[in-house]
C-alpha cells in the first residue's frame, strides 16, 4: 500500500526513468510530482526519446489535440507498440481517454493508444464550468480519501474482464461512476492528481514501474 503522503527526496540508485508525453497538457506538473516520488523524468516529444524511458505518463489536457500531435510527431504507433510490449503507462484525464480502447463522444477521426480494454466517455462530467473537486477512495492507496480534481473529466462506462476498477465517485448524481482503473502495467484516472500536493497516485505508479522492471 502507498502511504498517506509520499515524502519528496533524492532519486534512489535504481530509480526508474519515466517519460512524460510533452505534446500538450499538464507536463510540468507531472514532472514535478514524479521527481518528488523518486523517479528520473524526461519529456518525450520524439520516438527516439521514447526509447530512453522505462515508463510513460500521458498528462491531462485536450485529448483530440494530443491525438493529432501524436500523429504529427510520429509517436502514435511507437507508443502503441511500447504499450503492447508491456511498458508501464499512466494517463490522467485526457491521458485516460488516450489509453482507452473505445472513446465515446470523441471526434470521428480521433485516435487513441488503445491500451486499456474500456469505453471512456469524453467530457462526461460536463464542461469547464462544471469542474469540481471530490474525495475518491482508491484501491491500493492507504490513508484518507484522495482529494480529486475533475476538469472536463471523462468517466469509464465499460471495462473488460482484465481491467481492475481502482476508484469510483461516491457522492452526488455521478455516484458509482468509475474514475480510476488498472490493467496490467497500465493505469488511468479521470482526475488530475498532478494538480494537488498529494503524491500518492504518482507514488503508486512509480511502484508499479519498479515492480514491472
Amino acid at each position: 500500500m502507498v502511504s498517506a503522503r509520499s515524502e519528496p527526496g533524492s532519486q534512489a540508485p535504481q530509480s526508474p526513468t519515466v517519460g512524460v508525453l510533452a505534446l500538450q497538457g499538464d507536463v510540468r506538473e507531472h514532472v514535478r510530482a514524479l521527481t518528488d516520488v523518486g523517479a528520473f523524468v524526461r519529456p518525450v516529444r520524439r520516438p527516439a526519446e521514447l526509447d530512453d524511458v522505462d515508463a510513460l505518463v500521458i498528462p491531462g489536457g485536450e485529448s483530440t489535440t494530443i491525438s493529432k500531435l501524436a500523429e504529427t510527431f510520429e509517436l502514435l504507433e511507437p507508443i502503441r507498440k511500447r504499450i503492447g510490449d508491456g511498458m508501464p503507462t499512466y494517463g490522467s484525464c485526457a491521458g485516460m481517454i488516450m489509453l482507452a480502447s473505445e472513446v465515446l463522444d470523441g471526434r470521428p477521426d480521433q485516435q487513441s493508444f488503445a491500451g486499456i480494454d474500456m469505453s471512456v466517455r469524453r467530457n462526461a462530467f460536463g464542461r469547464q464550468i462544471d469542474s469540481f473537486e471530490a474525495p475518491v477512495e482508491i484501491d491500493g492507496i492507504s490513508g484518507p480519501a484522495f482529494h480529486a480534481v475533475f476538469i472536463r473529466a471523462p468517466w469509464v462506462e465499460r471495462v473488460g474482464e482484465g481491467v481492475r476498477v481502482l476508484g469510483r465517485v461516491t457522492d452526488g448524481t455521478a455516484a458509482g461512476r468509475i474514475v480510476a482503473v488498472r490493467q496490467g502495467n497500465l493505469m488511468a484516472t479521470s482526475f488530475h492528481p498532478e494538480l494537488t500536493g498529494d503524491l500518492r497516485v504518482h507514488a503508486l505508479f512509480v511502484d508499479l514501474v519498479r515492480a514491472a522492471a
